[in-house]
């Protein structure tokens, strides 16, 4: 599926980009003056900003509150600093610059995405291995992990057998300790760093985040 870019701009600068729109590789999606709501921003990948339409607060705003999107702002006026951003380009730019920049930027966000999940007050961070919660952190295994993806996924408490199968691949009939083993041993490093005993809960019809 094409990349899709909203844009943040003046006429004079929003009519320049559509001129060469075909040379892009994104579709592009023009602000056009009116408040944009969250279905809208949900068709597009990523935000270019050109700051100095945010001298309208309502714009300023709306583009302040998108956490979501990667943002990148062309620089160039008194407000740019009341902007937030992800990164920045200058004009007048190059369009292979350009280009770069915003698929680089949705590459990484797509990756970030990918690599942390968000569960409760912590974030589980795939690539270093840890959960983090503020300025506190524990390292985990691979399987632990993938423990706490399954369980955080699934929305609901799984039984013993259905964790072995899922992910250590056993049978429905295995008897075996592995999974109160890797919970008992997840749950002592929560609860050791961050004092919190309900991260996992156990109950009648199996375990659950």
């Amino acid at each position: 599926m094409q990349n899709n870019l909203l844009i943040f701009g003046r006429k004079n600068f929003n009519n320049s980009l559509d001129e060469i729109k075909e040379y892009l590789d994104f579709s592009i999606v023009f602000y056009n003056g009116d408040y944009y709501d969250k279905n809208t921003l949900s068709t597009v990948n990523a935000v270019l900003v050109d700051c100095d339409v945010c001298s309208d607060l309502k714009v300023l705003d709306f583009i302040n509150n998108i956490n979501t999107k990667p943002l990148l702002l062309i620089e160039g006026s008194s407000v740019f600093n009341k902007c937030k951003h992800t990164d920045r380009i200058y004009f007048p730019f190059i369009l292979s610059d350009l280009n770069k920049k915003i698929i680089n930027l949705i590459s990484t966000t797509k990756f970030n995405k990918n690599s942390s999940i968000k569960i409760k007050d912590y974030t589980i961070d795939k690539n270093e291995k840890k959960i983090r919660k503020k300025n506190l952190s524990i390292v985990i295994t691979e399987r632990e992990i993938q423990l706490i993806e399954l369980l955080f996924n699934e929305k609901k408490p799984l039984p013993k057998n259905i964790i072995l199968k899922k992910i250590w691949k056993y049978s429905d009939y295995a008897d075996t300790h592995t999974v109160e083993t890797h919970i008992y041993r997840l749950r002592k490093k929560i609860l050791i760093k961050f004092k919190d005993d309900n991260f996992i809960i156990n109950s009648k019809t199996g375990y659950t985040i």
